[in-house]
Formats: C-alpha cells, structure tokens, sequence
C-alpha cells in the first residue's frame, strides 16, 4: 500500500508525529508483504482494518462487518464499473442426494492473491494482481460425494477458506480440517474434526483466532448433537469441544424434560462462521434448530442451547452466557446466523453491541459483554407466530413459561394435535445465513432479507426411531404462496428500519458494505447489483447469468480496487423450495468468478 493511500483511508491516524511514525510502520509492513508466503500474524487478523486492500479474515474482520474502507469506487462513479477478469470455477459435480454443488465461498484476498474453495472442498489460489486471474494452484481433497453428499441437508456447500501464518487452512464437508502451504499448495496436515457416518458435515468457513482454528459443524436435520471444536494450528490437537446440547449433569441439560434422552439427537448444529471480541476473549456463535425439527412434542421443555447465540470463552470454550431466540423451536428457525460486533459513542442502554438478522423474523441487539437483551426490530413484513417480543427480556410474547410443548400463536406451529401449521416467515426463516453488512459511519446494518409464509406437516417421531444417517425432522416443509425479498438497513442507534429495496426473489446471497457508501448485493436471478448506502437505490446492475448465493468481497492491488464475486446458484433453495419462487427454476447450476473494477 502507498503511503497516500494509508493518509487517505485512515486520515483519523495521520495526527502529529506518532500517527506519521504509524503509517510509515504500515507503509514498511506492506511492503514487507508482497511474497507470497507472508505471515497472517494474530496481529494482523485482530487490525485487519488497517490493510483495507485486504481480505483477510471471513467476515473482514473479527467483527463480521463485511465493511470495507476502500472509497475508489463509489456513488459517483459505480455506473463505470465493469468485468475485468473470469474464471471457470471447479466443484459442480453431483454426489448424493445432490444434482450439482454449488457457490457460497467468501474469497480471501491478501496482496493480490485470492483464494476459495468450491462445494466439494477443493481449494484454489489464483494470482489477481493484473485483474484477470490465473490460476496459481489447487488442491482437491478428493472427497467420496456419495458418501458425504448423503447426509447434507442443504446442498453442497463450502463457506470459506482462512489464512493462518503462511498456510491455507480449509474445512472439507466429510469432516476434515486441512493445513495447506500457502505458497505451493501441498497439504501439510490434516485433521479429522466430524464424522458423516454420524450424519456430522461441515460446510462453514473456519475463524482463526489465537492461532486455533474454530470448527462448527451441520448436520441438525439427522438428529446430530451439535458443537463447536477448536484445534491447535502449532500442534494439530484439539483444544477443546463444547457442545450445543448439554448432557446430565451439564447446566441446561434441565431444559430437556423427556423420558427417553432426547439430548441425544437435539440438533443444535454450528454451520456459519461466528465472530471475536478480542478484548472481552469471547466468541459469538449462532446455534442452530433442535432435532426433530417439527415434532417439539418429541423433545419438551426449552431445548437448550439450540436456537440460541452463545458466548464463549475463546481459550476454553466455556459457555460465558447465551440468549435463546425461540425456545422449544416447532418452526425450523435456525439462529446459526452471524452475529456483528458493534461499538457505539452515543444512545441509550449498552455501547458495546452483538446483533443478529433471526430466521423468526426479528433484529436483536445484546450487551455484548453481559448478554443483557436491548432491544429487537421486527425487520420482515408479515410475523404470525408470536405477537411480539417483551420489550425488556426479548422473549416471544407468545412463549407460555407454564408449557413443556410450546404451540405459540393458534395454528401456526404444526402439533400432534394439530399436524398442520401455517406460519409467517416460513421455515427459511425471514433471513438465512447470507451475512449481512454493516457500515460503522452511517451505523447502518443491512440484511439480506426473505419474505416468506409457508405450510409445515408435523409427523409424530418415536422413540428409538433415530438411525444415523436418514433424516429426523418430524414433518416436513410446504410453500403455499409466493415468496420475495428485500435488502432492508436498520439503524443500530435507534432500532428503527431507515430504507429498504424491495427484490423479486428472495435474497440468497450476502451483503458488502464500503466507504464509497455503496452495498453490494447479489440476487438468486444472477444480478450483483450495487445499491445506495443511505437510500438502497438500485445504482448499478450486471447480469451474470447465472444465481448467486455468495457475498461479495473488495480489495485493492497497486491503487487500484476491485469487486469479486463467486457465481453459481446452489444450496437448499433449487431441491426444496424452487416452487415458492417461479422463473428460479430456469437458473442454470454454474461455477464463475467475476472480478470488477473501473476503467
């Protein structure tokens, strides 16, 4: 990076004599960096702020703000911007229960090196510094997708790869953490983490922190018992393994008031990266649905901790405190999603913040060191299943503390009883795990949004029923009306909803944020679009011709910044709900990465 482009992104340092000295230590540090082996030091992935032509961390930084401080390219100039550079990617193969793989990868990006795995696991390292990638090396892990296909709920999908030191770490969805030389490619180790002969897969990128690799995993739809893993990168052993579903003994395992060790099977799977305060220690993880997914009635009482946002101790993995979205879940609302981290000068209540976008179709807001609930915004049009939150606890309204089997509001949760519920957002939840954005100058967060009612039968499970590797859901999904979208942006000082740009289809890809006040987005038709910061007007619009379920990521090379996007529509919404969305049905499965830059 040049020394005038560190004074123009971050002018706030440049003050006196020690700013000077800072940016010149950067400006020396970058320079430093231009081998392709350089160390991603601890150091640097807590300030990745401080290298904007980066990308060096999943979310970009601890934080899961997918905010980008590069201003190159913005509301002036965006109907300039145009493809620099393709490439065909890897990974559509079948396997399984799967017609083809798909694209969910955030590419990593450090000093004009991108990196990305595909569905299937393989990783690849292309050399972007002219615009047009080449492709440098790619190692395949060579996966059995039968095997491993099989047992994945919801396509074939790999989220990421990290950067650790001069090595490439990545997950594989048979369950293995692999160790690659960043230079070569050559595997240098790797690690079996989850076992698929149990229904265990892992799609999530993994977070680097403290020199351990931190491991979710899916699979709640087989009646898996989730958890999270973190393994030593120096040594290759594992540091430690909470899980997701307490077991007698282990606090909350109460909330589990079966006869017939229903813990066992509890679900509450750990499949998309969570985030890191590193001055607090703690990790924010999202905890997915309980098994069986729409027979509650199998599995009374709360069900702890699924559906719940857990803090963790980052050197232990010991539980600090946890906020549960929707107890004794009959709806399918998966909470796995990310979790950002933010600081606030001015406002009521806490100024050090954790939101998270639910699948129950609310916006919450927790002291990020207490867990202490502050406040939730409803963010979807249409909500049936509760008559909202407690304002000062954020529990659902209609939760009934005196009931083992919670039914919420009448007709809407599918019961033995009642084997059919109608509820609104429908089981893909009013927001997915596409990650949202948020920009730290406007304290705007923006979410990919799903607008959504569906039908769901309930089919009563039996004890000692469950077999690894079939599905345990207890019913089972039906769409009965159209189903739309929008990006929507709250303002986190208030709560209130400040915009929204209302989208044909569902959004199924993530969110990027930049200084330029633009937010990027791609729509499952296969537009990536960029919108308006403050208004989310449509600003810009390419065609790629192909769905898009993967966020965008920016970067900059010799002064110049770029946009890169993976192409290729995958993941649940073809097989199980293509019937909600007519016209989605015409997208072609494809594999493409598009690089942008201006003129």
């Amino acid at each position: 990076m040049k020394l005038e482009t560190s004074a123009k992104k971050w002018p706030w340092i440049l003050v006196g004599v020690g700013g000077v000295l800072l940016a010149l230590a950067l400006f020396v540090e970058s320079g430093q960096r231009n081998d392709a082996s350089a160390q991603v030091t601890n150091e640097r992935l807590m300030n990745a702020y401080r290298e904007p032509e980066n990308w060096i961390t999943h979310h970009g930084n601890y934080g899961a703000h997918r905010f980008s401080r590069l201003d190159d390219i913005n509301r002036k100039n965006i109907k300039k911007l145009q493809v620099t550079g393709t490439i065909v990617l890897g990974g559509v193969e079948a396997g399984g229960i799967w017609p083809h793989g798909g694209h969910e990868a955030t590419p990593i990006v450090e000093d004009g090196y991108l990196y990305i795995p595909d569905g299937w696991g393989t990783v690849y390292k292309y050399d972007v510094r002219k615009g047009q990638p080449k492709l440098v090396w790619q190692y395949d892990p060579e996966i059995d997708r039968d095997w491993a296909g099989n047992v994945t709920c919801c396509g074939v999908n790999n989220r990421g790869v990290a950067l650790w030191k001069d090595k490439v770490v990545s997950h594989v969805l048979d369950g293995r953490l692999l160790v690659l030389d960043k230079k070569t490619g050559e595997l240098l180790w790797e690690r079996t983490i989850a076992d698929p002969d149990k229904s265990e897969t892992i799609t999530a990128a993994p977070l680097i922190v403290k020199n351990m690799a931190i491991t979710g995993v899916a699979g709640g739809e087989y009646g898996i018992r989730g958890w999270l893993a973190a393994t030593d990168l120096m040594t290759g052993k594992e540091m430690w393994r909470t899980y997701t579903v307490p077991a007698p003994g282990e606090p909350g395992h109460e909330t589990w008031k079966d006869s017939h060790e229903a813990w066992k099977t509890g679900g509450g799977p750990t499949w998309v990266t969570g985030s890191y305060d590193a001055e607090l220690n703690l990790l924010y993880w999202g905890v997915g649905n309980p098994s069986p997914d729409w027979d509650n009635a199998y599995r009374p009482g709360d069900n702890l901790y699924t559906n719940s946002v857990l803090a963790l101790d980052a050197t232990t993995g010991e539980i600090k405190w946890h906020f549960q979205y929707t107890p004794n879940d009959p709806y399918d609302y998966d909470s796995v999603s990310e979790h950002i981290l933010v600081d606030l000068e001015e406002g009521d209540g806490a100024k050090k913040l954790a939101l998270h976008a639910n699948r129950n179709g609310y916006l919450y807001a927790f002291d990020r060191q207490s867990g202490k609930f502050q406040w939730a915004t409803q963010f979807v049009k249409k909500v049936t299943w509760t008559k909202g939150l407690d304002p000062k606890t954020g529990r659902p309204n209609s939760y009934d503390p005196n009931a083992d089997v919670q039914k919420y509001e009448p007709g809407t949760a599918p019961t033995r009883e009642d084997k059919t519920g109608r509820t609104c957002p429908g089981n893909m939840g009013g927001k997915n795990w596409p990650p949202m954005a948020y920009n730290p100058e406007r304290k705007l967060v923006y979410i990919p949004v799903i607008e959504s009612c569906n039908q769901i039968d309930n089919q009563p499970v039996e004890p000692g029923s469950h077999k690894y590797r079939e599905w345990f859901t207890g019913g089972g999904p039906k769409q009965f009306q159209p189903i739309t979208g929008s990006v929507t942006a709250v303002d986190v000082t208030t709560g209130k909803v400040a915009a929204k740009q209302e989208t044909v289809y569902p959004m199924l890809g993530g969110v990027l944020a930049t200084a330029g006040d633009l937010v990027f987005v791609g729509y499952p038709e296969g537009a990536l679009v960029a919108l308006d910061g403050k208004s989310l007007d449509e600003l810009w619009r390419f065609e790629t011709g192909a769905g898009i379920n993967a966020p965008p990521v920016t970067y900059e090379v010799d002064g110049k910044q770029y946009v890169a996007l993976a192409v290729g529509l995958g993941g649940a919404w073809p097989k199980w709900f293509v019937d909600g969305t007519k016209g989605l049905e015409k997208i072609k499965p494809g594999g493409m990465l598009f690089i942008f830059a201006l003129p």
